[in-house]
């Protein structure tokens, strides 16, 4: 086939996607007219500006980040289940997320994309992950439960116990796994029509209303119940991909309604006021949506100017303290097994609590995938000093350890998909740039 025939016989293709860009470009556009203005306006703050502070471009990876790459890929051999191309969340654990399993994808990708793994390789786990997710059971026969068994491809609860019904779905993780499918259908189009076939069976209707994005779950009778999800940074984050698809997300990607700003050490970040006791959700201010989506789609003018704040209070606690900063959610080798290390939440900067709320300052810690983060966005005198402290905090035989804690200096052996995804697309993201070209 020839090129100009290989065009011709994608027309229809082509024509989608170019529909699906200039539809997202407009709806970006327009937003960042309404919100720049206001934002400016109501918290203007003594650091640099934006134009000043341009993440740093693109350079090949040292030796020394080529053997971080492989390093972080060590936990996708180690826990890829052959029978059904799923990887487990957390090392040894046979479940997993949608968001995990994104995680996982963007991985994938950028593995190939450094030259860890070879085509074949590509192409076979790729194929199989598609042909899983296009046939696994849906809650309420709508969308993908929040959790699988990665065998058995059962739904499951978060201690991985069987479901029949599920136990309902995520929003801002089926978000999350819209990345690599745009990434994929972009980048290696013969993936698109599985892609197509799983996306066929989902019901979005049922998760994007009225301008927002809402998950699901099951009340003590057993009845679905539909809740907002998404908090300033994630809920921004979760949208975009949708966008893409054309859905209308103007109220979940209007930063604006519920923004307010805390000081800390003299930077203005910004948080959700949408308080837990009233909205049944806590506003965690953490790395990882920031680090997400300058990565992965280079960031919007607002969310470029938030992730600096974030990044730069963090900065300057070391400079106030002395004790290296880079927070976000993580896994933890002990109970209660998961916590939110945040610049702020619930009232209290530098709150460190668990899903629950509860206190879980004695597990506050630096975050690996921040640090990764942090360090090939803006590669700046304090992320090398980030890097030079977590360098060695791996196993060279299953990958990155999640942290180091700040109490006892510590690591946190926890081993999960998610940060070792992370590791390897921020490494991918120095060599080659953002993942998504929106804008």
């Amino acid at each position: 086939m020839t090129f100009k025939e290989g065009l011709i016989k994608a027309r229809s293709h082509i024509i989608f996607i170019i529909g699906l860009i200039v539809g997202f470009s407009i709806v970006i556009t327009l937003s960042k007219w309404d919100i720049e203005k206001e934002i400016r306006e109501k918290a203007m703050v003594k650091i640099e500006k934006t134009a000043d502070i341009n993440p740093a471009p693109s350079s090949s990876l040292t030796d020394k980040e080529k053997k971080w790459a492989k390093v972080a890929w060590k936990y996708f051999e180690i826990n890829y289940i052959p029978e059904t191309g799923m990887v487990n969340s957390v090392d040894k654990y046979k479940a997993s997320t949608m968001w995990d399993t994104a995680s996982y994808m963007i991985a994938l990708i950028s593995a190939k994309r450094l030259g860890i793994i070879d085509d074949t390789k590509f192409d076979l786990r790729l194929s199989k992950l598609l042909d899983t997710l296009g046939r696994i059971p849906l809650f309420d026969n709508a969308l993908p439960n929040k959790s699988y068994n990665t065998i058995t491809l059962d739904m499951v609860d978060y201690n991985n116990k069987k479901t029949k019904r599920g136990i309902g779905w995520s929003a801002i993780d089926i978000g999350r796994l819209l990345v690599p499918f745009n990434i994929i259908v972009w980048n290696y189009p013969s993936y698109s029509k599985k892609i197509a076939r799983i996306l066929k069976r989902w019901q979005f209707d049922k998760m994007v209303k009225d301008g927002q994005l809402f998950g699901a779950g099951v009340d003590s009778k057993g009845k679905t119940v539909y809740l907002q999800e998404g908090r300033l940074g994630y809920e921004e984050y979760g949208a975009k991909s949708l966008l893409l698809m054309g859905y209308d997300l103007s109220v979940a990607m209007n930063y604006k309604d519920f923004l307010s700003y805390v000081d800390i050490y003299g930077i203005k970040v910004p948080y959700d006021s949408r308080s837990p006791e009233k909205y049944h959700a806590h506003n965690y201010v953490v790395s990882e949506p920031y680090i997400l989506d300058g990565i992965e789609f280079g960031w919007d003018l607002i969310s470029k100017e938030f992730a600096y704040r974030v990044y730069k209070a963090q900065e300057e606690r070391f400079k106030h303290t002395g004790i290296l900063t880079a927070v976000s959610e993580d896994n933890i080798d002990r109970a209660p097994y998961f916590v939110y290390n945040t610049l702020f939440t619930d009232g209290k900067p530098w709150n460190c609590i668990t899903a629950t709320g509860e206190n879980a300052s004695e597990f506050r810690s630096i975050s690996t995938k921040a640090v990764f983060g942090w360090y090939v966005l803006y590669r700046t005198e304090y992320t090398k000093k980030l890097i030079d402290k977590i360098e060695k905090l791996f196993d060279p035989k299953r990958g990155w350890y999640s942290g180091l804690y700040e109490k006892d200096k510590k690591p946190n052996k926890a081993i999960t998909c998610n940060t070792n995804g992370i590791i390897l697309e921020s490494l991918c993201y120095k060599n080659y740039g953002k993942h998504v070209n929106i804008y």
